[in-house]
């Protein structure tokens, strides 16, 4: 089979695109052939040999995608050749075939395509958990949501405007403030402004009820903004890390800091299934809607990454292996 490897860390001229042995089917696994691959910048810091990584080389990334199965291990039940699956944890999923754990394959139901599935499921299921279990938003609840325009952030938007609540957005320009504003934002205001005034301001002094912090270096302004009783959400540092909180300030305010991680929430089959069909049914009720992909051929991944590392998307980049059926 062909896939997009690498031998050695580095930029994006590490990648080459070759033939390599096809993925030996263990016994709970399934085999799929490629559609759609979802890029994604843990794939750049696994690229730059800072984030965890596994195999030896040549290594392979990714670990989003969707496909159709060709072959099944000795022992799986329940799932027949010719079926779509996606998955959104599974490893070396830059390849025309990937060997997928059957426990991680997440049925795909024919109003998704395999371009919207890959486009949606990390992201989605994200914005699903941090929404539904990190912090429940009810009714009314005003929500900020730091980069907003990016994959994460339209569809955190969104989510939280059918739980019903608001939503305030934060973007670093005025291009991506119409993003977060067509993805459903009330109000969208730019990091280079004072933005933390024109939070309050919006909240009538009162601040918001939660935060979703994927930045980390703001995160004591993403406090500043936050009413009292209310929660800080953070699963990212995009922009740096974060300072240290000291826990009395969260006791003389009574506000929460809490933290989020995807692999933490999909531990099994049926936690996979359940919130990946909740999402698949606003997207198909068009409560959740997915922006248009841009899409790569597997064998430009290094265009493909540049773009990325680019930051000139709003949204998701797909790779999409060569069809030789």
């Amino acid at each position: 089979m062909k896939a997009l490897i690498y031998n050695t860390f580095g930029g994006p001229e590490v990648l080459e695109y070759r033939e390599i042995t096809d993925p030996v089917l263990g016994p709970n696994e399934v085999l799929v052939r490629m559609k759609a691959i979802g890029l994604n910048f843990a794939d750049v810091y696994r690229r730059k040999g800072n984030y965890h990584l596994e195999g030896q080389p040549p290594y392979v990334l990714g670990y989003e995608g969707a496909g159709i199965i060709e072959q099944l291990g000795s022992d799986v039940i329940g799932i027949q050749v010719g079926d779509r699956i996606a998955f959104a944890d599974v490893p070396f999923a830059n390849a025309e075939l990937v060997a997928v754990p059957v426990d991680k394959a997440i049925p795909l139901p024919e109003t998704i395509s395999f371009k919207e599935a890959s486009s949606v499921l990390l992201q989605g299921l994200t914005a699903h958990y941090l929404t539904k279990d990190s912090y429940a938003i009810q009714r009314d609840d005003v929500v900020l949501v730091h980069a907003a325009a990016g994959g994460v952030g339209q569809i955190l938007i969104q989510i939280a405007k059918l739980l019903g609540g608001q939503v305030i957005g934060l973007t670093s320009s005025k291009e991506k403030a119409l993003v977060a504003k067509e993805a459903g934002a009330d109000h969208v205001f730019l990091y280079s402004e004072d933005w933390t005034t024109a939070v309050l301001d919006a909240t009538n002094a009162s601040g918001v009820d939660v935060v979703y912090e994927s930045v980390g270096s703001t995160l004591m302004n993403s406090f500043e903004v936050t009413r009292i009783g209310g929660t800080v959400v953070f699963y990212g540092m995009a922009g740096g890390d974060p300072v240290l909180i000291d826990p009395r300030m969260l006791m003389d305010t009574s506000k929460t800091l809490t933290g989020g991680d995807l692999w933490n929430v999909l531990t099994s089959h049926e936690q996979r299934v359940n919130r990946s069909s909740e999402l698949f049914r606003w997207m198909k009720e068009g409560q959740v809607r997915v922006a248009e992909p841009t899409t790569f051929a597997l064998k430009d991944g290094q265009e493909a990454h540049r773009y990325l590392e680019s930051r000139k998307s709003t949204g998701k980049i797909l790779l999409i292996p060569s069809d030789r059926d």
